[in-house]
């Protein structure tokens, strides 16, 4: 078992960790901008189901392999890569949301935002190896199941970044609110995004570990 003041330290951290911007976070800005709190929930919920994923290969050890093997690690991060542009290419050519005096296209569904949310996540090896070199950190031997500390400290990420990225969901979905009144507006957000996805995707694609 991990001690309070250790769970409390971790915390801390984790709440830094989650506000620093990268791919999560700025998607979850995005498209709570454009489709409001409950897609941005939906998109966190998948981020942090993504982030079980990475959990589960840590406590097994495939993260070590992925850190070892630079095939694995290139494989991953072009998958990565190749579905950060899809979505560049998917912001860049969408219509305005909600544009006064028009007809809204059709929202997606919430599963389909939660399974966006999981792939940005999983795809990721980053996080992987991240999970690897963090969570160690403050586990002891001496205390028990290294293994449940592991999972432990892991719920702790995620329940810090649960709560964290619904915060900047609705705080997006408020300024949002001010967007959908302007397709001009939107459009701009639109390609601005996809501008970033852009840029995240050749960040991961040219990374190393």
């Amino acid at each position: 078992m991990i001690s309070a003041d250790t769970a409390f330290v971790f915390a801390g951290i984790a709440c830094l960790l989650a506000l620093t911007p990268g791919p999560d976070n700025l998607f979850v800005l995005f498209q709570s901008m454009l489709w409001g709190w409950r897609a941005g929930f939906m998109i966190t919920l998948g981020l942090c189901t993504g982030l079980l994923w990475h959990t589960f290969i840590v406590t097994i050890g495939v993260a070590a392999l992925i850190a070892a093997s630079q095939t694995a690690f290139l494989v991953l991060k072009l998958v990565g890569a190749a579905y950060l542009l899809y979505m560049a290419w998917q912001a860049w050519r969408a219509p305005p949301v909600f544009a006064s005096g028009e007809t809204a296209p059709s929202r997606r569904s919430d599963l389909q935002f939660y399974r966006r949310g999981i792939l940005m996540s999983a795809t990721n090896p980053k996080l992987s190896i991240f999970f690897l070199a963090f969570l160690p950190q403050f586990a002891r031997p001496e205390a028990g199941s290294v293994t449940l500390q592991l999972l432990m400290l892991s719920a702790i990420f995620i329940v810090c970044a649960l709560l964290l990225f619904n915060l900047v969901a609705a705080f997006s979905s408020f300024a949002g609110r001010y967007l959908k009144r302007s397709a001009l507006a939107q459009q701009v957000l639109n390609k601005l995004a996809a501008l970033v996805f852009v840029g995240l995707a050749v960040k991961l694609a040219t990374s190393s570990k």
